[in-house]
């Protein structure tokens, strides 16, 4: 299978940007060993903005664009550098793929960014990419890298997509405020009624909310993709979703 695996911030990093060891370094190890079986495994990573934060010694997340890309220009040299050493242990290579969204929009540089891909996945590199925020301000307004993953998912024809975040997935209701509300375990359509379910970022340390994952879904559905919504913070679950095992939210991609 080929695999592109979101892993937001809230699942990276503590509250104060500071990366969470255990869980990153636990994450890495599942994902080297998906890899080893012969999957091929894309990473869509956010957590620059907020590693850059910690590094800067800043108190607060920086509240202007300017501020938040110088941010994600440090943080994003800390994130690779994590990223290099975890996987390293494993023996295997990753290669940093810095994106926008206008990328996909013209059709040479969404040809040259599928062509890359195809070329480090033939090499057995595993791709980590983020928004390239230092230029980009799209994904630090809203969407916090769930549809620049589905964009990824699309274009290089990846057969899932998994979204980890700091939910298990979509609820008939928000369980933050209703006891009663039920997670909804497979969805094969978007219907209207499914996108009034959406709400904002829960954690506070990331900038999307299912609102961008219910999107991503619909793309990733019409396109053929299947699309998971599963909790970062116990990374088996990503074995127990290529198992076919009920775990969050599975969207079913319309096969042709």
């Amino acid at each position: 299978m080929r695999i592109v695996i979101k892993i937001g911030t809230s699942t990276l990093t503590y509250l104060n940007g500071n990366l969470n060891v255990h869980m990153f370094e636990n994450l890495c190890k599942v994902i080297a060993d998906i890899k080893n079986a012969g999957h091929e495994v894309i990473i869509v990573s956010s957590g620059a903005i907020a590693l850059g934060k910690s590094k800067l010694g800043l108190k607060e997340r920086p509240a202007d664009i300017p501020a938040k890309q110088a941010a994600a220009a440090v943080g994003q040299c800390e994130l690779m550098c994590f990223y290099d050493k975890a996987f390293s242990q494993y023996h295997h290579t990753v290669a940093q793929v810095l994106i926008t969204a206008e990328d996909f929009e013209s059709p040479d540089r969404r040809e040259n960014f599928g062509n890359t891909m195809r070329r480090l996945l033939d090499f057995g590199v595993l791709p980590v990419i983020n928004e390239n925020d230092t230029v980009a301000t799209a994904e630090i307004s809203v969407g916090d890298n769930d549809m620049l993953s589905a964009l990824t998912a699309v274009n290089i024809n990846a057969d899932l997509l998994v979204l980890l975040s700091d939910i298990d997935g979509l609820y008939s209701a928000d369980p933050h405020i209703d006891k009663n509300a039920k997670l909804i375990s497979v969805v094969e359509d978007i219907t209207p009624e499914l996108e009034k379910l959406a709400g904002g970022s829960v954690s506070g340390v990331g900038t999307g909310g299912m609102a961008t994952k219910i999107q991503a879904a619909k793309l990733c559905i019409n396109a053929g993709c299947d699309m998971a919504i599963a909790n970062g913070s116990t990374p088996e679950l990503l074995y127990d979703i290529l198992n076919g095992k009920s775990v969050g939210t599975y969207f079913k991609g319309k096969k042709v």
